[in-house]
């Protein structure tokens, strides 16, 4: 009977491994194909489109990237992408660290308050936001030019990303907040022993252990700045302010009209390529940073 209810025991988990794997095969497929495809495509010459889109290309024609960079400007707004993804997950950092451990460690008259506040900042939807976000630095420009007579808050990557930054602070500090109530108070009592104040213990202690949450939280915002369409948009209208998803809206909608489908494919991949390279590079501590706490005191 034993040996009966062991191998009908086998036959059901190795049925269970097979319905569970076989949607991960097929999801892994339906992504893996598409971001293949643009790859090829992005290598094509215009005319191998036409003959078969699905085929395999003939050659490496590196030229479409050449052109998407220069003649489309995909270059400029690249570097304007990475002027305000790194200012905005700086900044965000910045902030979001020291508010996520004083609201996780510490018990004030407030701290209800603010812990609620962030929370509620959870179920506000950033697209909803902004008009009045900018109707509010519209206004202070037209301030800002009567009184001194220029502007500042529209076409500024630095305002675009201080956005970014403060939009994205109610789930960083849900996140970190979060990973930081794992952690146990006796590193901190440790280190209160030896001396160290509340500032040190923060920067040299915690800071440190929660390293695997820090790398989710800058995977995250990385994605989520480094795509960002409409606030982007919204608050930049100069073209040498653009920052890349616009351009490759717009480089998207002048090559469908011109029919360049090679240097449209090849600015997807400039798109693509760094959020990979990134995901690639940090893949163990993200996993480690959704599933791993620290020891319970």
């Amino acid at each position: 009977m034993r040996k009966k209810n062991k191998g009908a025991i086998r036959e059901t988990s190795g049925l269970a491994k097979v319905l569970i794997y076989i949607p991960l095969i097929l999801l892994s497929v339906l992504i893996i194909v598409p971001v293949f495809w643009v790859f090829m495509a992005s290598i094509k010459e215009n005319s191998e489109f036409y003959r078969n889109p699905w085929a395999l290309p003939e050659g490496f024609y590196f030229q479409n990237f050449i052109d998407a960079w220069e003649s489309a400007n995909m270059g400029s707004y690249m570097l304007n992408s990475v002027f305000v993804t790194v200012v905005a997950i700086f900044l965000l950092v910045i902030i979001a660290l020291p508010a996520s451990y004083v609201l996780a460690r510490f018990k004030f008259k407030s701290s209800k308050f603010w812990n609620v506040l962030f929370m509620a900042g959870l179920f506000i939807n950033v697209n909803y936001i902004v008009v009045p976000i900018f109707l509010m630095l519209n206004d202070g420009d037209k301030w800002i030019y009567k009184t001194f007579g220029t502007t500042f808050f529209m076409n500024n990557l630095f305002v675009l990303a201080l956005v970014y930054a403060a939009t994205a602070l109610p789930f960083t500090i849900y996140l970190l907040s979060g990973y930081f109530k794992t952690l146990a108070r006796d590193y901190e009592e440790a280190a209160y022993v030896d001396g160290a104040g509340y500032f040190r213990t923060m920067v040299q202690i915690i800071i440190p252990m929660a390293k695997p949450s820090i790398v989710t939280v800058i995977l995250f915002n990385f994605l989520a700045f480094w795509n960002e369409y409409i606030i982007s948009m919204t608050l930049l209208t100069k073209p040498e302010l653009k920052t890349l998803p616009v351009g490759l809206m717009n480089l998207m909608a002048a090559q469908r009209s011109a029919v360049q489908y090679g240097k449209m494919y090849a600015g997807l991949v400039i798109v693509m390529l760094p959020t990979l390279i990134l995901y690639m590079c940090v893949q163990k501590k993200l996993t480690q940073g959704m599933t791993v706490g620290g020891l319970k005191g």
